[in-house]
């Protein structure tokens, strides 16, 4: 038995029997005795019926996350447990084969604020959360010991540490890193930037919606808006398209997008732009421009509930520029990848758009991600990646 607790009000536990892992400030009735930020706590119900064990932060909104619903030990044994059982659900899966995969995706791995990437002999490790801070050396140890690795890399610069009472900080925590390392990805050579790159370096979450541009690329003239490095154009033009034309505004994005299409032989057929996707996809229409495959993968427009109104607005305006711009009976792949964002929000806002453009659709296919970001029920957090690839007339 742990000294501390927090007891939750009534009624707001049947969230946590349901699944939910995380316990908002405002669901707390009481606590008993006094912890450090980043304290282990048992999780009582409002009679006292225990609920879990979860670390504990009162400076955030989610002032308690659950590690277990079990009376149990957390210490070396109980971390080393949860990271060999997310290693052995990659090998059943078989991701464990590919180059680059995630290796712990948070809550969703019951690891609750601790993200892991894989690239080839690397590691990039983001840390979120106190409580996970607190023991980052033991995961770090624990990581070695589970993995042949070379360098591990903390990629620690995610604003919600900000949230934590946490500083940002980018450094390699073991062994050596390289600054950029060369992963494939379906047959395509991407180069990672690890230090310089968005988020651990490069989107892996996305790899099965790209395959979804076989056969409606080939030949085709494609439309990679918001390219960051050149994961949708690149596969685009391995599976045959006549050219593509990548736009983003990050300049470092673009530089290594023109790198990746060299270093796959099909510059030629790629060309890249620095712009602003809003703007340029307005020029495109003014210049008559069509286009038979028109990628959209947007950043997260919205990370809380209160920018999902300005959010819509976005992804309307964004697709409907893109439809306008699309040939008659020719392609949209169109991504979300906020979970503010629900499935039908999100296609209620294509719909809208549709209407706008005085288009009509077709659904080809629904992807999301790949089975190394596994899904919680009970945890909508957990899904937030939602692609349509859609025929538009």
């Amino acid at each position: 038995m742990l000294p501390n607790a927090l007891y939750i009000k009534k009624g707001f536990e049947k969230s946590i029997y349901d699944g939910h892992p995380w316990i908002y400030k405002n669901a707390i009735n009481r606590i008993r005795g006094k912890f450090t930020p980043g304290d282990l706590v048992e999780i009582k119900d409002w009679r006292g019926k225990f609920l879990g064990i979860g670390y504990a932060n009162p400076a955030s909104y989610i002032t308690a996350r659950v590690l277990t619903r079990e009376q149990e030990s957390i210490d070396e044994g109980f971390w080393h447990k949860r990271l060999k059982r997310a290693l052995d659900f990659r090998r059943n899966i078989g991701v464990n084969t590919l180059d680059a995969y995630r290796l712990v995706f948070s809550e969703a791995d019951f690891l609750p604020g601790l993200i892991i990437d894989k690239f080839g002999d690397y590691i990039v490790m983001q840390v979120l959360t106190l409580g996970m801070e607190r023991v980052k050396d033991t995961i770090v140890k624990i990581l070695i010991d589970l993995l042949p690795v070379k360098g591990i890399y903390q990629k620690n610069d995610a604003t919600v540490r900000a949230f934590e009472g946490l500083t940002l900080e980018d450094s390699i925590i073991f062994g050596k890193v390289p600054e950029k390392v060369v992963i494939e990805e379906n047959d395509v050579k991407f180069c990672v930037n690890i230090a310089g790159g968005q988020k651990t370096g490069h989107f892996l979450d996305q790899r099965c919606n790209r395959i979804l541009l076989k056969g409606v690329a080939q030949g085709a003239n494609v439309l990679d808006a918001f390219c960051y490095t050149g994961g949708f154009g690149l596969n685009a033009a391995k599976f045959g398209a006549k050219s593509v034309l990548g736009v983003d505004v990050s300049e470092e994005a673009i530089r290594t997008a023109s790198h990746n299409a060299k270093m796959n032989e099909v510059d030629e057929i790629c060309e890249y732009e620095v712009a602003n996707v809003f703007d340029r996809l307005r020029e495109l229409e003014k210049e008559g421009q069509q286009f038979d495959v028109v990628v959209l993968d947007p950043p997260a427009f919205t990370k809380s509930k209160k920018a999902v109104e300005g959010a819509l607005r976005g992804y309307k305006e964004i697709n409907l520029r893109a439809m306008k711009i699309v040939k008659e009976g020719c392609f949209l792949l169109t991504c979300s990848c906020s979970h503010h964002i629900s499935w039908d929000l999100f296609e209620s806002v294509i719909f809208e758009a549709a209407k706008d453009a005085r288009k009509t659709l077709r659904i080809i296919a629904r992807g999301g991600q790949p089975p190394d970001h596994p899904i919680l029920l009970g945890f909508d957090e957990s899904l937030y990646l939602k692609c349509l690839l859609l025929e538009v007339s």
